[in-house]
């Protein structure tokens, strides 16, 4: 045909352009995610369509499909950052698909209220979750619904002139996790707390408290979780006889390194068994700040320690602990090679307290971290840790504000932990090597 005759071919749509045509690849990709459930091939296909997948494929497709077959990336990012306005990765390993499995059974957990929910919705989540699940956060935990309106109406009847024992009270249990942590094979810690957080006007004391039947499932679950490594139960008013029945299921847990009982009713009774724990144990960190334990329990924990190995850091602030126990936790110390952070603040320990610690910071060389914030010390008790810091080497921090001690002391002893701290700064800086080109 001349070039004259040939004919041309115009297009209905002057925009139209041969680009615009997709690639029969990505057809097919956009094919297998509207049909993800029946065409599971994630595995199967190269890097740049799994690439196309992670960021294609829609956030609210099953997790019983999704959660065994499209690893951590791009995917997880997405669907987190829909549900979950803030989203720290760091605190998750770094992991999208782990914050967004521990986060989603977070929420299941502090949504259950017993009674009500169906225990399925939370066991049916944990094959899809177990691997990736290596911490919990629960900030609340809901009562029963009924016991709560049994509770409001013995109140009425009390104002009526009723008269009910304290054993007839109706328990307020909660979330029973014996059913759950045995089967999270990688779970490594668990922060929990019984409370509910916005209660309005239907406030109860009972609502802030774990009831001796949580004790009793949680201690064994605990139990049952052999890679547990992190137990901290705070704000839930554990008394002694839940702390004794939490702490016989731990004496022989074979990861559990930081217990933290904070901010709970525990007495001498319970710093007892925690004493016995600290023989038995693996702990590393123990910190019972702002509980009840006095002189008793703090020679309790004192026996414990001196023969303990492996305890690193004894959190004992804000509690009841006078001289007699300060003393018996300072001798402890002059057996003990494995402690490296004390914190007595806040208690009622003072000048022979000090004494007494004097000498430990003359022959201890593991003790680096100490806090008296807020003991009375007295002018005795700062000369006394004056001259045995004029020989330490190793305390890199010292708090001791409202200590009452001479400031001429105080000068002295920061100057020597200054100095320290200058000494170890500059071990763990790396050396220069200066390299000379010889002609």
């Amino acid at each position: 045909m001349s070039v004259k005759h040939r004919r041309r071919i115009i297009a209905e749509d002057p925009d139209w352009s041969l680009e615009q045509v997709p690639y029969l690849s990505k057809l097919c990709l956009q094919e297998i995610i509207k049909n993800i459930e029946v065409l599971p091939i994630y595995e199967e296909l190269g890097p740049s369509e799994q690439k196309f997948i992670q960021e294609k494929l829609p956030p609210n497709a099953p997790l019983t499909v999704t959660a065994n077959l499209i690893p951590d990336g791009v995917y997880w990012e997405r669907r987190s950052k829909e549900l979950w306005d803030n989203c720290d990765v760091s605190y998750h390993g770094q992991s999208w698909k782990r914050l967004f499995f521990e986060r989603y059974l977070e929420g299941l957990i502090e949504a259950f209220i017993p009674g009500e929910t169906k225990l399925k919705t939370i066991l049916e989540m944990v094959p899809l979750c177990k691997d990736y699940v290596k911490g919990l956060d629960i900030k609340e935990l809901l009562p029963p619904i009924k016991t709560l309106q049994k509770k409001e109406e013995e109140e009425e009847h009390s104002k009526l002139g009723s008269i009910h024992d304290e054993e007839d009270k109706p328990f307020l249990d909660h979330f029973n996790f014996n059913v759950l942590l045995e089967k999270l094979d990688n779970l490594e810690e668990l922060h929990l707390v019984y409370r509910v957080k916005q209660c309005g006007m239907n406030y109860q004391k009972d609502m802030f408290r774990m009831t001796q039947r949580d004790c009793e499932t949680l201690a064994q679950a605990v139990e049952s979780c052999k890679t547990l490594k992190v137990l901290h139960l705070y704000h839930s008013m554990v008394d002694d006889t839940q702390c004794r029945h939490l702490v016989k299921h731990l004496l022989d847990h074979p990861s559990l390194t930081k217990l933290d009982l904070s901010f709970n009713c525990i007495e001498d009774r319970g710093a007892r068994a925690i004493g016995k724990l600290l023989t038995q144990s693996k702990l590393k960190t123990l910190k019972l700040y702002n509980t009840m334990i006095r002189d008793h329990g703090a020679k309790a924990i004192a026996h414990g320690l001196s023969t303990n190995t492996t305890l690193e850091e004894l959190n004992l602030s804000l509690n009841r602990v006078g001289d007699e126990g300060g003393e018996a936790i300072a001798t402890a110390l002059l057996n003990n090679s494995s402690l490296k952070t004390l914190d007595l603040g806040g208690n009622e320990v003072g000048e022979l307290t000090a004494i007494a610690l004097s000498k430990v910071l003359i022959q201890n060389r593991t003790l680096t971290r100490i806090s008296l914030l807020l003991c009375k010390l007295g002018v005795e008790g700062g000369k006394a840790l004056r001259e045995a810091m004029s020989n330490n080497s190793t305390v890199l921090r010292f708090v001791l504000d409202c200590t009452d001690i001479e400031e001429d002391d105080m000068d002295f002893i920061n100057e020597v932990v200054w100095t320290n701290e200058e000494r170890v700064s500059l071990k763990s800086r790396p050396k220069l090597y200066q390299c000379i080109s010889m002609n």
